[in-house]
């Protein structure tokens, strides 16, 4: 007589695609809402069910978990079991069904725009549920064009891929932030010069601030004095306001970048190449009732 395997089980699945999405152990299991410990135990019996390692286990990893060869293999066939498991859920009871609009969006723009867009459109069409996972601009048009499960990306991405859908959304152009008590400059406008003597916080790589910022450094013959780096620009302002160095961060003309912060925003005389925020969407999913719906609530939205 065989040994039947154990049946693997969606909060297994569930939290292999967590960690996925978020890429940390500790934002997974937060929005699991279980100890990473308890993460790890479903995972590692997930592993054990399939016989693959998933993800690699290296400590102190800078850059977030990185998933195995046989992770990335799986990751489609998890989401999808995922999804498919949710909507078998809500079979037994219509009246709760909702329409789940997935949105792989920036760290930008999910912190200072789409945490209260959100809240206005679920107050405003509660047969929609949206879930909003942040990301690099290159891992937003990834997610797109890899997972089904995505709907809509929102990002200002480098490059435009010709076989996704894109729709202008707003425009946002450059500042520079120094703390209140910090260096003087010598005009009520800043000069890439000058910024290039003080310590400059930038983005990390991977980021499209990062390449424009760097251009217009290297189009004038300059090169900055990159002190330090971080990944998101409410982080790169809190340094700032630390007195670690000046940065220059893409700003929105509701002040919110810098509001309430011990920090002050100056005009760079020399142009940047702004930032175009667009709307993202898979040709399939233009006939969608709620990511059209969605899309054109956001586009009533000029920040």
């Amino acid at each position: 007589m065989s040994r039947e395997h154990p049946a693997i089980s969606v909060d297994q699945v569930t939290a292999f695609v967590q960690l996925a999405h978020t890429r940390s152990i500790r934002l997974a299991a937060d929005s699991l809402h279980l100890s990473e410990e308890g993460l790890r135990g479903r995972l590692l019996a997930l592993e054990q069910r399939l016989g693959v390692t998933l993800y690699e286990k290296a400590q102190g990893r800078r850059s977030g978990v990185k998933l195995s060869h046989a992770g990335e293999n799986f990751l489609r066939k998890a989401t999808k079991f995922v999804a498919d498991a949710h909507t078998l859920a809500k079979l037994d009871d219509p009246g709760t069904m909702v329409k789940e609009l997935t949105i792989a969006a920036s760290q930008y723009v999910t912190y200072y725009l789409l945490i209260d867009i959100v809240r206005a459109f679920h107050a405003a069409s509660t047969d929609i549920a949206i879930k909003i996972f942040t990301r690099t601009e290159d891992q937003v048009i990834d997610a797109l064009q890899s997972e089904d499960t995505f709907s809509i990306g929102i990002c200002a991405p480098d490059e435009y891929p010709t076989n996704l859908l894109y729709r202008n959304w707003f425009t946002m152009e450059w500042a520079l932030i120094a703390p209140i008590n910090g260096p003087e400059f010598d005009g009520s406008e800043v000069t890439l010069e000058e910024i290039s003597r003080r310590p400059l916080i930038l983005f990390e790589p991977g980021s499209t601030g990062r390449q424009h910022i760097l251009e217009a450094f290297y189009n004038t013959g300059l090169t900055p004095k990159v002190a330090m780096e971080a990944t998101t620009t409410s982080v790169i302002v809190r340094m700032v306001e630390a007195g670690m160095g000046v940065a220059m961060v893409p700003v929105l003309r509701s002040g919110a970048v810098t509001c309430g912060l011990n920090v002050r925003q100056l005009p760079i005389s020399q142009k940047i190449r702004p930032l175009q925020t667009g709307i993202f969407v898979r040709p399939d999913s233009r006939a969608d009732d709620a990511v059209t719906g969605f899309s054109d609530f956001l586009l009533g939205f000029q920040p």
